[in-house]
């Protein structure tokens, strides 16, 4: 027998080894992983819910999903451990370095419109609304005159 019959078994078993050796691989990332969460932990599970972790046992994990709700989880439930800046950032929607005004910088030209109209009954509203209210009077003579030419045509 010739080497090249073979050939095709010894590429399948080679195929095969990297396959699994990948997969366990895998798995002991994952394993890695859970083993590093520690009460306080922000996780998410492998249904995509994002929790806090209050207690670990040997083959369950007590989540705080939302202030005084909690569920107990298998450990092998939790798709992800985030780090503290990942966690608030998708569940509280903190962005780190980034602090948000108590007031927007352009708050007080719309407060100063509104207080000028606000004794004769009227608001004004601005110079960007009037321009887009003129867009849309404009966009909606366009879509009559458009109207009328396919009722003409029919």
């Amino acid at each position: 027998m010739s080497l090249l019959t073979f050939l095709p078994f010894i590429v399948l078993i080679g195929a095969m080894f990297l396959m699994t050796r990948s997969a366990k691989k895998k798995q002991q990332q994952a394993a890695n992983m859970r083993d590093s969460m520690q009460p306080g932990t922000g996780v998410r599970t492998i249904g995509g819910m994002y929790a806090t972790v209050k207690e670990i046992s040997d083959d369950t994990v007590l989540l705080e999903v939302a202030p005084g709700v909690h569920a107990v989880y298998a450990k092998n439930a939790i798709g992800a451990v985030l780090d503290d800046e990942e966690y608030n950032r998708i569940v509280h929607g903190d962005v780190p370095g980034e602090e948000i005004p108590a007031v927007p910088d352009d708050a007080s030209s719309l407060t100063d419109s509104l207080t000028e109209g606000a004794d004769e009954g009227r608001v004004d509203l601005g110079k960007k609304d009037a321009d887009a209210e003129t867009t849309a009077d404009a966009a909606e003579d366009e879509t009559v005159s458009k109207d009328s030419k396919t009722d003409g045509e029919k």
